[in-house]
């Protein structure tokens, strides 16, 4: 399939930036995002888009890595010994779910095909006020699938991107929702006092979302707090997770990257370019 079959491209024409309906598309999709960090597009995925994509996720199910330490903090790291133990960097919870890397997703699978083609990184770039996207240049996490059976979780955390760029490919017919603290941080503060009060059990910032298998998601996923609650139905959760960035060369913390998904190449070796210096 074309990349273009892969999305709706009646309502998306993401390789025509000038027509009246790439120019609304984006429009709304800022709206969101100046609200709150983030903007749902329903059904962006075509049916045909969508049942490949999928196809390829459960075809892959099988090899998703389930990290054998379930406890993690919020930074998806070690503990601070220096800090207080009620500090968010030694608050441990539990996560379970798996992921499907990057390299199970390699040239000529449908999704490869769609986070590879430049139009929908111009479209991504344009929505997000920014001049250039570059493809995430880590070859383990750049585009992976979230994969949630029954009973498995995945507990509030930061991401290493700005910005994520999710595709709902199956929904949990019980639980699994998404969750978020809009803007709980900035690039300058880690707002700690404010984290711990929404992991001591505070939700009056948080938000929760309906998600439909289908739909885009654009989630500043580095300063906004989020979770996937407990997949409580009997058939798997599956989410397509891309991730850009507006530096190339940009990788993940290798620490990080061996715990999630059990594995690092030689991009993680040597210096590590960052785009800031927020706790990971």
């Amino acid at each position: 399939m074309k990349a273009k079959d892969l999305i709706d491209y009646r309502r998306f024409p993401l390789d025509q930036p000038d027509t009246p309906a790439y120019v609304e598309a984006v429009a709304e999709i800022q709206a969101g995002l100046a609200a709150d960090g983030c903007a749902v597009v329903k059904n962006f995925l075509s049916p045909a888009g969508l049942e490949a994509i999928l196809t390829e996720a459960e075809e892959r199910q099988e090899q998703a890595y389930y990290a054998p330490k379930k406890l993690c903090n919020i930074y998806l790291a070690d503990g601070n010994p220096n800090e207080a133990d009620d500090h968010p960097q030694n608050i441990f919870m539990e996560r379970t779910n798996g992921f499907i890397r990057a390299d199970l997703l390699g040239p000529g699978t449908a999704a490869h095909c769609l986070y590879h083609w430049p139009p929908l990184r111009r479209f991504l770039a344009d929505c997000l006020g920014k001049d250039e996207l570059y493809i995430y240049a880590d070859p383990v996490s750049n585009m992976i699938v979230n994969v949630a059976t029954q009973g498995q979780q995945f507990n509030w955390h930061y991401d290493t991107n700005e910005f994520t760029i999710t595709f709902l490919l199956k929904a949990a017919l019980a639980g699994g929702h998404f969750e978020y603290v809009p803007n709980l941080r900035s690039p300058e503060d880690e707002c700690i006092e404010d984290v711990k009060r929404v992991l001591a059990g505070d939700r009056s910032r948080v938000k929760r979302l309906a998600l439909c298998a289908g739909d885009l998601q654009f989630f500043l996923g580095r300063y906004s707090l989020h979770q996937v609650t407990a997949n409580e139905g009997e058939s798997e959760r599956l989410l397509l997770i891309q991730s850009f960035c507006e530096e190339a060369g940009v990788t993940g913390n290798p620490a990080r990257i061996m715990n999630l998904y059990g594995k690092t190449t030689q991009a993680h070796e040597g210096q590590r370019k960052v785009s800031d210096n927020l706790l990971d």
